[in-house]
């Protein structure tokens, strides 16, 4: 297997933070959050990651220069997901192995979660595969719509669900697994024809389908390590089971 890149999704302000600091920067147990993905990506065998910086780009960068193993693109508008991992389109040419797509704020990520997720590429030879974990607690998530023999159908947002759908419990985690040049193909088919006028990354996932590409859900995570940081109280209950885990 071709080593896997990581692309890293920093470039957010997080203006719900109510901070001068860029989101990714805030500590978690005395380190920058975004130092925490990449550690559990290293540990799972990625050898080189673009980190997507925009808000506080200059910072970021200072904050992670003692990685070696670290390159930036930056985005200078934010305009949705996908839009943040077209900016990697130059370094990802060219790369025929698997690239995962993280957050920067979900600081919970294990290293043997992410490792499940790019086995289960390999395994299936997929296209994309989309990162799940189940949970009552889904409010605000988007819901994983499989067929009636258990298929990736589609990923649907709470305010486009039906009821039905809104009832499902296993959630979008934001972590993906791609192969590359068929995430570069998708990426130049996404669109923005959506409430918020943005490029979505979960749109790349029903494009492959569409074409008939293999793309699958895995169940890989659990709930905690999909918890994105939005607010001082989310990065507390962080740090809280950041301790309770020993990290």
């Amino acid at each position: 297997m071709t080593s896997p890149v990581a692309v890293i999704l920093a470039a957010g302000k997080g203006k719900r933070m109510q901070s001068d600091l860029a989101k990714v920067l805030h500590p978690a147990c005395g380190r920058p959050m975004v130092e925490h993905v990449l550690d559990a990506a290293r540990e799972a065998g990625v050898a080189r990651m673009i980190v997507i910086v925009g808000h506080q780009a200059d910072r970021v960068q200072e904050a992670l220069s003692s990685h070696a193993d670290v390159e930036f693109a930056l985005q200078t508008e934010q305009l949705g997901t996908g839009h943040a991992v077209m900016m990697a389109r130059p370094q990802l040419e060219g790369h025929d192995g698997p690239v995962l797509v993280l957050a920067g704020d979900t600081p919970l990520l294990r290293a043997r979660s992410l490792g499940r997720l790019l086995d289960e590429q390999q395994r299936a030879q997929a296209a994309c595969v989309v990162g799940t974990a189940t949970t009552e607690q889904n409010e605000g998530l988007g819901r994983i719509v499989r067929d009636v023999n258990g298929e990736f159908l589609r990923i649907v947002e709470q305010k486009d669900a039906t009821p039905e759908e809104r009832a499902i419990q296993e959630i979008n985690t934001g972590c993906f697994a791609f192969h590359g040049p068929d995430l570069l193909e998708a990426l130049s088919q996404v669109r923005t024809n959506n409430q918020q006028g943005e490029y979505y990354l979960t749109d790349c996932a029903e494009i492959l389908r569409a074409m008939g590409r293999p793309v699958v859900a895995a169940c890989c995570f659990d709930i905690a390590e999909a918890m994105g940081v939005n607010t001082l109280e989310q990065l507390a209950e962080v740090e809280r089971v950041m301790k309770t885990r020993g990290t």
